[in-house]
């Protein structure tokens, strides 16, 4: 993870508007705010979320921030400008810090921080994120929460909201499918399909766990060193030394089999 304070460059004192946080094996940006952000002077794009009181932008508006601040990735040439600026590909996030994320509409530019800098305020916040989420019968779903808190939402009067949670609606096996956003921001179906860890947390009722959720959790949730080494995209000798040096802590542990939660091993390749 990676984190920027965005600053405007016009301002005598040069205040922090903002905080944009990077997840760099997902390449999903998002935009903390201030509790007492002023809507008039953080960026336009952002004030509709200070004016409704919502602190977090989403991974989709912030994103979209970040694209109002660099080369559109459909410019004519735009071969030539990656290759004179060292890029083999394009990529949002090295682009952005081309110009330490300046642009020529504004005067707003990102100062990196280290993430020990991030305000109790805001890191307070990240308690109330998912750490997990498993799914279970007519579509309802268990959700962990990293303050400890454990929710079972049922996700039926929420999907018959939209039409774009209707083919969670009409298919178990796709519903199943569900993940924890990167930085635990909520969860996800793909890219298109998400729902924040707030309206998780406000329409989910507390529980006590019982033996069935119990293995539900341990049917979706469990993976063995082979699967932990597909999430991972590495070999099962690089996994058994991140177990070696304590970096992924197995839940068991035989001669022939080491299981692992899959919420730690995802969590691991956002680092």
């Amino acid at each position: 993870m990676k984190l920027f304070a965005i600053r405007d460059e016009s301002e005598k004192d040069k205040p922090i508007l903002g905080y944009l946080v990077y997840y760099e094996k997902d390449k999903n940006f998002y935009i903390e705010l201030p509790e007492n952000a002023d809507p008039w002077r953080i960026p336009l794009l952002l004030s509709s979320f200070a004016k409704r009181g919502e602190q977090t932008v989403n991974a989709y508006w912030s994103k979209l921030w970040v694209q109002q601040r660099i080369v559109p990735s459909d410019r004519q040439n735009i071969g030539k400008i990656l290759k004179e600026n060292g890029l083999n590909e394009y990529d949002e996030y090295e682009l952005l810090m081309l110009g330490q994320g300046r642009c020529a509409q504004d005067d707003y530019y990102l100062e990196a921080l280290p993430e020990n800098e991030l305000p109790k305020e805001v890191a307070k916040r990240f308690q109330n994120r998912v750490e997990d989420v498993v799914p279970l019968k007519d579509r309802q779903l268990l959700v962990f929460f990293r303050d400890g808190m454990v929710r079972k939402c049922d996700m039926r009067p929420f999907f018959e909201k939209e039409s774009k949670f209707l083919p969670l609606l009409n298919n178990q096996e796709y519903f199943c499918k569900v993940a924890v956003a990167p930085g635990g921001y909520g969860i996800c179906w793909g890219e298109m399909i998400t729902i924040s860890d707030k309206e998780l947390y406000k329409y989910g009722v507390e529980i006590g766990l019982s033996m069935d959720d119990f293995r539900d959790f341990v049917s979706h949730r469990v993976v063995n060193a082979a699967e932990a080494a597909e999430i991972q995209e590495c070999s099962r000798q690089n996994i058994g030394d991140l177990v070696q040096r304590e970096k992924l802590h197995p839940i068991k542990r035989e001669a022939k089999s080491t299981l692992f939660l899959k919420s730690e091993v995802v969590q691991r390749k956002w680092m």
